[in-house]
């Protein structure tokens, strides 16, 4: 670290890091990193998936989830998901916001309305992130564009309820995926999700009392440390966050500000892709292993307020519970969930090992 307390040492004494994005804090414990491991493992997962699957739902010209024959599309495939966490045209619920009994305080409930859309990235069944093509990467970053941009049109159009859409990938059957060919989802949805919300109210925060961008600030003090830098390119910055929770987690962001996927130039779009491509071909080569995480985008809400473009920085967030090797994974259990989050491996510990790895040649390549 560039700070020092009475030979306090980073890489074997605990201590807690604040979280500035969500307002909490984390317990750091490297001295356990060596601690044995008897615990559970994970199969090692490198595929064997033909490029092409006669019972997969997501290939094309096969029997979709719903019954109907997907088209032979060639490129990234958006269509709505057959089984939304959200709907349309339901019932609403009326709630006048006043707590007049004990039940009005303890059971809250609020209404929620949206569309859900799958995202397939490649007709290639056994395709992933880094193994696509920048074209082919391409394509998925314009298709998260036109889907942003559509929605958006038709929340200012038609008076649709449409408030934000959060995409994101779940990548691996222990991350919960349930299909294994290469794909995203979106959830448009009439609210801010919490998990959001939180990082707007931190940077309205951070942005009243210091007359400056919360992410805008830390960009600058990461590329002035350099300590937890991954990878960099014109217009973007990985780094292990310094508050990350999980073993590898990465914060990928733009260093100009750009609030949502509109506000991308081709440039900046084919910096995203050269970006996103080596980092997950760093994840794969870590452990030699097909990389389990979950990635989501944070962007500007629909037809946002000139406040809520101000708290809008675009960034991406990346979370892997692979531990230490390809067949351990870190698991929020115990005090995690009932205290705070822990981590063994330190921000910078786990920067390095990140950084230090080849971004260019995918470990199947040598084999």
């Amino acid at each position: 670290m560039t700070f020092n307390f009475g030979g306090f040492d980073f890489t074997d004494n605990s201590h807690r890091r604040f979280n500035p994005l969500t307002n909490s804090w984390i317990l750091v414990s490297p001295h356990r990193a060596s601690r044995p491991w008897m615990g559970q493992q994970e199969p090692s997962f490198k595929s064997s998936e033909p490029e092409f699957n006669t019972k997969c739902h997501l290939c094309p010209e096969n029997v979709g989830a719903s019954g109907d024959i997907n088209p032979r599309y060639l490129s990234t495939f958006v269509f709505p998901n057959d089984f939304p966490a959200v709907k349309l045209n339901q019932p609403s619920l009326v709630d006048d916001g006043k707590e007049k009994t004990i039940k009005d305080r303890f059971m809250k409930t609020r209404n929620v309305e949206g569309r859900c859309f799958v995202i397939c990235f490649s007709p290639k069944h056994n395709s992933t992130v880094p193994r696509m093509k920048d074209g082919e990467l391409n394509n998925v970053v314009n298709a998260w564009t036109e889907l942003y941009l559509k929605l958006e049109t038709e929340a200012r159009s038609d008076g649709s309820p449409y408030k934000y859409l959060h995409i994101f990938e779940n990548k691996g059957t222990a991350m919960g995926c349930s299909n294994l060919h290469p794909h995203g989802q979106a959830w448009c949805l009439n609210v801010i999700p919490d998990e959001v919300d939180k990082e707007f109210q931190s940077f309205s925060k951070y942005s009243r009392e210091h007359a400056s961008c919360l992410l805008g600030d830390y960009i600058t003090l990461e590329s002035e440390e350099r300590e937890r830098i991954v990878l960099e390119n014109d217009v973007f910055l990985v780094v292990v966050p310094y508050w990350a929770v999980w073993p590898f987690e990465t914060l990928l962001l733009g260093k100009q500000l750009l609030h949502s996927l509109a506000d991308f130039n081709c440039k900046e779009k084919m910096e995203l892709v050269s970006i996103m491509k080596k980092l997950t071909t760093k994840y794969d080569n870590l452990f030699q292993t097909s990389f389990l995480y979950i990635m989501g985008l944070r962007q500007a809400p629909f037809n946002a307020t000139q406040q809520e473009k101000d708290n809008s920085w675009f960034h991406i967030h990346f979370y892997s519970p692979l531990l230490r090797s390809a067949t351990v994974r870190k698991f929020l259990v115990g005090f995690e969930l009932l205290g705070e989050p822990q981590r063994d491996l330190n921000a910078e510990q786990a920067a390095k090992l990140l950084a230090d790895l080849d971004d260019g040649v995918h470990y199947t390549d040598r084999l």
